[in-house]
Protein backbone atom coordinates (compact mmCIF):
# COMPACT_ATOMS: atom_id res chain seq x y z
CA UNK A 1 0.00 0.00 0.00
CA UNK A 2 1.36 3.09 -1.23
CA UNK A 3 2.38 6.04 1.10
CA UNK A 4 -1.28 8.70 1.62
CA UNK A 5 -2.25 11.54 3.72
CA UNK A 6 -6.17 10.44 3.58
CA UNK A 7 -6.49 9.97 7.23
CA UNK A 8 -4.09 13.35 8.40
CA UNK A 9 -5.30 17.16 9.21
CA UNK A 10 -2.93 18.72 6.29
CA UNK A 11 -1.45 22.08 6.38
CA UNK A 12 0.17 23.94 3.91
CA UNK A 13 2.04 26.87 5.13
CA UNK A 14 4.27 29.15 2.99
CA UNK A 15 7.58 30.22 3.32
CA UNK A 16 6.83 33.52 4.54
CA UNK A 17 3.92 32.47 6.88
CA UNK A 18 6.30 29.80 8.63
CA UNK A 19 9.21 32.01 9.19
CA UNK A 20 9.97 35.53 9.34
CA UNK A 21 11.59 36.06 6.08
CA UNK A 22 11.00 39.99 5.75
CA UNK A 23 14.11 41.17 5.80
CA UNK A 24 15.01 38.75 2.92
CA UNK A 25 11.78 39.86 0.76
CA UNK A 26 12.61 43.29 1.31
CA UNK A 27 15.55 42.15 -0.34
CA UNK A 28 13.91 40.62 -3.18
CA UNK A 29 11.57 43.55 -3.31
CA UNK A 30 14.85 45.92 -4.16
CA UNK A 31 16.85 44.15 -5.46
CA UNK A 32 15.33 41.26 -7.60
CA UNK A 33 15.03 37.27 -7.42
CA UNK A 34 19.04 36.58 -8.23
CA UNK A 35 20.10 38.72 -4.70
CA UNK A 36 17.33 37.18 -2.94
CA UNK A 37 18.37 33.73 -4.03
CA UNK A 38 21.82 34.94 -3.30
CA UNK A 39 21.51 35.95 0.48
CA UNK A 40 19.16 32.87 0.95
CA UNK A 41 21.89 30.88 -0.02
CA UNK A 42 24.36 32.75 2.03
CA UNK A 43 22.72 31.92 4.72
CA UNK A 44 21.30 28.21 4.19
CA UNK A 45 22.65 27.23 7.20
CA UNK A 46 21.47 30.36 9.44
CA UNK A 47 17.70 29.11 11.08
CA UNK A 48 15.60 31.58 10.37
CA UNK A 49 13.43 33.27 13.27
CA UNK A 50 9.73 32.34 13.47
CA UNK A 51 6.90 33.29 11.27
CA UNK A 52 3.33 33.72 12.68
CA UNK A 53 2.29 30.51 11.75
CA UNK A 54 5.11 28.80 13.62
CA UNK A 55 3.41 28.26 17.39
CA UNK A 56 0.43 26.98 15.74
CA UNK A 57 2.65 24.43 13.28
CA UNK A 58 4.49 23.53 16.33
CA UNK A 59 1.05 22.65 18.28
CA UNK A 60 -0.17 20.81 15.31
CA UNK A 61 2.48 18.56 15.32
CA UNK A 62 2.10 17.67 18.62
CA UNK A 63 -0.31 15.69 17.74
CA UNK A 64 2.06 13.21 16.06
CA UNK A 65 2.82 10.44 18.27
CA UNK A 66 3.73 7.04 18.96
CA UNK A 67 0.32 6.09 18.65
CA UNK A 68 -0.40 7.84 15.26
CA UNK A 69 0.70 10.17 12.84
CA UNK A 70 -2.50 12.38 12.43
CA UNK A 71 -0.97 16.00 11.42
CA UNK A 72 1.05 16.67 7.83
CA UNK A 73 2.45 20.44 7.64
CA UNK A 74 4.01 21.00 4.17
CA UNK A 75 6.12 23.59 3.07
CA UNK A 76 4.47 25.27 -0.11
CA UNK A 77 5.97 27.61 -1.72
CA UNK A 78 7.24 30.26 -4.28
CA UNK A 79 10.89 30.15 -3.40
CA UNK A 80 13.06 27.79 -5.84
CA UNK A 81 14.50 24.61 -4.67
CA UNK A 82 17.77 25.68 -3.55
CA UNK A 83 16.46 28.19 -1.15
CA UNK A 84 14.07 25.35 -0.23
CA UNK A 85 17.31 24.05 1.92
CA UNK A 86 17.70 26.83 4.43
CA UNK A 87 13.58 26.34 4.80
CA UNK A 88 14.24 23.00 5.95
CA UNK A 89 17.46 23.50 7.57
CA UNK A 90 15.35 26.23 9.72
CA UNK A 91 12.68 23.45 10.37
CA UNK A 92 14.67 21.32 11.93
CA UNK A 93 16.67 24.03 14.16
CA UNK A 94 13.18 24.84 15.29
CA UNK A 95 12.26 21.05 16.33
CA UNK A 96 9.49 20.65 13.59
CA UNK A 97 9.18 17.29 11.68
CA UNK A 98 8.31 18.60 8.44
CA UNK A 99 9.44 16.13 5.66
CA UNK A 100 7.50 17.19 2.98
CA UNK A 101 7.84 20.65 0.43
CA UNK A 102 7.13 21.83 -2.58
CA UNK A 103 9.33 24.89 -4.34
CA UNK A 104 7.75 26.41 -7.22
CA UNK A 105 10.38 29.22 -8.36
CA UNK A 106 7.82 31.93 -8.52
CA UNK A 107 4.73 29.95 -10.14
CA UNK A 108 1.64 30.16 -7.74
CA UNK A 109 2.00 26.87 -5.77
CA UNK A 110 -1.95 26.55 -4.86
CA UNK A 111 -2.55 24.03 -7.43
CA UNK A 112 -0.63 21.51 -5.63
CA UNK A 113 -3.31 21.95 -2.24
CA UNK A 114 -5.26 18.99 -3.90
CA UNK A 115 -2.74 16.07 -4.60
CA UNK A 116 -2.09 17.15 -0.76
CA UNK A 117 -5.62 16.98 0.22
CA UNK A 118 -5.07 20.09 2.28
CA UNK A 119 -7.16 21.32 5.30
CA UNK A 120 -5.49 24.32 5.58
CA UNK A 121 -3.46 27.15 3.67
CA UNK A 122 -1.16 29.89 5.19
CA UNK A 123 0.22 32.25 3.13
CA UNK A 124 1.65 35.43 2.97
CA UNK A 125 0.58 35.89 -1.02
CA UNK A 126 -3.21 37.33 -1.47
CA UNK A 127 -2.90 36.21 -4.61
CA UNK A 128 -2.26 32.47 -3.98
CA UNK A 129 -4.97 32.84 -1.13
CA UNK A 130 -7.67 33.98 -3.58
CA UNK A 131 -6.91 31.19 -5.52
CA UNK A 132 -7.20 28.42 -3.26
CA UNK A 133 -10.30 29.71 -1.65
CA UNK A 134 -11.49 29.61 -5.14
CA UNK A 135 -10.40 26.34 -5.53
CA UNK A 136 -12.40 25.07 -2.36
CA UNK A 137 -9.41 25.05 0.15
CA UNK A 138 -9.58 26.96 3.38
CA UNK A 139 -7.00 28.98 3.16
CA UNK A 140 -5.56 32.94 4.57
CA UNK A 141 -3.32 35.63 3.88
CA UNK A 142 -1.25 35.62 7.14
CA UNK A 143 -0.11 39.06 8.72
CA UNK A 144 3.73 38.31 8.74
CA UNK A 145 3.69 41.31 11.59
CA UNK A 146 1.03 39.83 13.51
CA UNK A 147 1.75 39.81 17.45
CA UNK A 148 2.82 36.54 18.13
CA UNK A 149 1.26 35.44 21.63
CA UNK A 150 0.48 31.85 21.09
CA UNK A 151 2.14 30.35 23.91
CA UNK A 152 -0.09 31.21 26.39
CA UNK A 153 -1.64 27.73 26.42
CA UNK A 154 1.05 25.01 26.18
CA UNK A 155 -1.62 22.28 26.29
CA UNK A 156 -4.19 24.01 24.33
CA UNK A 157 -4.72 24.99 20.41
CA UNK A 158 -6.97 28.00 20.30
CA UNK A 159 -8.58 29.22 17.23
CA UNK A 160 -11.03 32.23 16.31
CA UNK A 161 -12.96 32.32 13.63
CA UNK A 162 -15.13 35.11 12.40
CA UNK A 163 -18.73 33.66 11.23
CA UNK A 164 -20.44 35.48 7.90
CA UNK A 165 -18.05 34.56 5.08
CA UNK A 166 -15.27 32.56 7.18
CA UNK A 167 -17.19 29.81 8.85
CA UNK A 168 -20.71 29.98 6.96
CA UNK A 169 -21.49 31.43 3.47
CA UNK A 170 -21.54 35.08 2.83
CA UNK A 171 -25.35 35.35 2.59
CA UNK A 172 -26.71 37.44 5.35
CA UNK A 173 -23.44 39.50 4.66
CA UNK A 174 -24.86 40.36 1.54
CA UNK A 175 -28.47 41.36 2.45
CA UNK A 176 -26.12 43.35 5.35
CA UNK A 177 -24.01 45.05 2.26
CA UNK A 178 -26.99 45.63 -0.10
CA UNK A 179 -29.81 46.67 2.55
CA UNK A 180 -28.84 47.62 5.87
CA UNK A 181 -28.77 46.37 9.36
CA UNK A 182 -32.27 46.40 9.89
CA UNK A 183 -32.85 44.15 6.81
CA UNK A 184 -30.01 41.74 8.24
CA UNK A 185 -31.88 41.16 11.57
CA UNK A 186 -34.94 40.41 9.68
CA UNK A 187 -33.30 38.10 7.33
CA UNK A 188 -31.82 36.35 10.06
CA UNK A 189 -34.01 36.32 12.74
CA UNK A 190 -36.82 34.97 9.99
CA UNK A 191 -34.64 32.26 9.30
CA UNK A 192 -33.58 31.49 12.65
CA UNK A 193 -34.14 27.71 12.32
CA UNK A 194 -32.37 27.43 8.71
CA UNK A 195 -28.95 26.56 8.33
CA UNK A 196 -26.64 28.68 6.84
CA UNK A 197 -24.77 27.41 4.12
CA UNK A 198 -21.00 26.68 5.02
CA UNK A 199 -18.29 28.85 4.17
CA UNK A 200 -14.65 28.17 3.25
CA UNK A 201 -13.70 27.37 7.05
CA UNK A 202 -16.44 25.21 7.59
CA UNK A 203 -14.30 21.86 6.37
CA UNK A 204 -11.47 23.00 8.68
CA UNK A 205 -13.55 23.29 12.12
CA UNK A 206 -14.49 20.09 10.95
CA UNK A 207 -11.29 18.62 10.40
CA UNK A 208 -10.31 19.86 13.73
CA UNK A 209 -13.29 18.43 15.56
CA UNK A 210 -12.12 14.67 13.79
CA UNK A 211 -8.46 15.42 15.39
CA UNK A 212 -9.40 15.74 18.94
CA UNK A 213 -11.87 13.04 18.69
CA UNK A 214 -9.40 10.78 17.29
CA UNK A 215 -6.43 11.30 19.24
CA UNK A 216 -8.63 11.10 22.37
CA UNK A 217 -6.44 10.72 25.68
CA UNK A 218 -3.14 9.89 23.72
CA UNK A 219 -2.22 13.64 23.47
CA UNK A 220 -2.25 16.11 26.29
CA UNK A 221 -3.54 18.78 23.99
CA UNK A 222 -7.12 20.30 23.66
CA UNK A 223 -8.49 21.98 20.81
CA UNK A 224 -10.18 25.01 21.96
CA UNK A 225 -12.64 27.37 19.57
CA UNK A 226 -14.14 30.70 19.52
CA UNK A 227 -16.45 31.84 17.41
CA UNK A 228 -15.73 35.95 17.06
CA UNK A 229 -18.63 37.63 15.38
CA UNK A 230 -20.09 40.98 14.89
CA UNK A 231 -23.40 39.31 15.10
CA UNK A 232 -25.95 40.31 18.00
CA UNK A 233 -29.23 39.37 19.65
CA UNK A 234 -31.75 38.03 17.66
CA UNK A 235 -29.38 37.31 14.55
CA UNK A 236 -27.10 35.27 16.97
CA UNK A 237 -29.56 32.09 16.99
CA UNK A 238 -28.98 31.21 13.11
CA UNK A 239 -25.34 31.13 13.69
CA UNK A 240 -25.65 28.57 16.87
CA UNK A 241 -28.50 26.73 14.64
CA UNK A 242 -26.12 26.14 12.22
CA UNK A 243 -23.27 24.58 14.16
CA UNK A 244 -25.97 22.76 15.96
CA UNK A 245 -27.15 21.42 12.66
CA UNK A 246 -23.83 20.63 11.49
CA UNK A 247 -23.42 18.49 14.81
CA UNK A 248 -20.02 20.66 15.54
CA UNK A 249 -19.68 22.83 19.00
CA UNK A 250 -17.32 25.86 19.74
CA UNK A 251 -16.32 26.63 22.97
CA UNK A 252 -16.77 30.28 23.19
CA UNK A 253 -19.06 32.24 21.35
CA UNK A 254 -18.45 36.20 21.37
CA UNK A 255 -22.00 37.91 19.80
CA UNK A 256 -20.23 41.65 19.65
CA UNK A 257 -22.69 43.42 17.98
CA UNK A 258 -20.04 46.05 16.11
CA UNK A 259 -17.66 46.40 18.99
CA UNK A 260 -13.74 46.33 17.95
CA UNK A 261 -12.37 42.48 18.13
CA UNK A 262 -9.18 42.69 18.97
CA UNK A 263 -9.62 43.45 22.77
CA UNK A 264 -11.48 40.30 23.09
CA UNK A 265 -9.42 38.51 20.84
CA UNK A 266 -6.42 39.64 23.35
CA UNK A 267 -8.47 38.23 25.92
CA UNK A 268 -9.42 34.70 24.63
CA UNK A 269 -5.31 34.86 23.21
CA UNK A 270 -6.00 32.38 19.90
CA UNK A 271 -3.12 30.93 18.11
CA UNK A 272 -4.59 32.07 15.13
CA UNK A 273 -7.58 34.49 14.26
CA UNK A 274 -9.69 34.15 10.68
CA UNK A 275 -11.75 36.99 9.58
CA UNK A 276 -13.29 37.98 6.23
CA UNK A 277 -12.60 41.52 6.55
CA UNK A 278 -9.62 43.30 6.21
CA UNK A 279 -10.28 46.03 9.05
CA UNK A 280 -10.66 43.25 11.20
CA UNK A 281 -7.70 41.81 10.76
CA UNK A 282 -5.76 44.81 10.94
CA UNK A 283 -6.82 45.35 14.52
CA UNK A 284 -6.50 42.00 15.45
CA UNK A 285 -3.09 41.83 14.39
CA UNK A 286 -1.84 43.97 16.65
CA UNK A 287 -3.06 41.83 19.34
CA UNK A 288 -3.04 38.18 18.20
CA UNK A 289 -1.62 36.28 14.96
CA UNK A 290 -4.45 36.65 12.41
CA UNK A 291 -5.23 35.86 8.76
CA UNK A 292 -7.29 37.31 6.50
CA UNK A 293 -9.80 35.09 4.54
CA UNK A 294 -10.32 37.00 1.27
CA UNK A 295 -13.49 35.56 0.44
CA UNK A 296 -17.10 36.85 0.07
CA UNK A 297 -18.90 40.39 -1.13
CA UNK A 298 -16.24 41.90 1.51
CA UNK A 299 -13.77 40.92 -0.76
CA UNK A 300 -15.62 41.73 -4.23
Amino acid sequence: MGVTLEDKLVVAVSSRALFDFEDENRVYEAEGEAAYVALQREREHVPAPPGVAMPLVRKLLAFNTEAGQRVEVVILSRNDPVSGLRMFHSAKAAGLAIERGVFTRGETPYKYLRPLKANLFLSASDDDVRAALEAGFPAARVFPNSRKEAESHPNEIRIAFDGDAVLFSDEAERVFKSDGLQAFTAHETERASKPLPPGPFAPLLAALHRLQTVAGQDVPLRIRTALVTARSAPAHERAIRTLMAWNITVDQAMFLGGLEKRDFLREFEPDFFFDDQTRHCVGAAEAVPTGHVPHGVANA
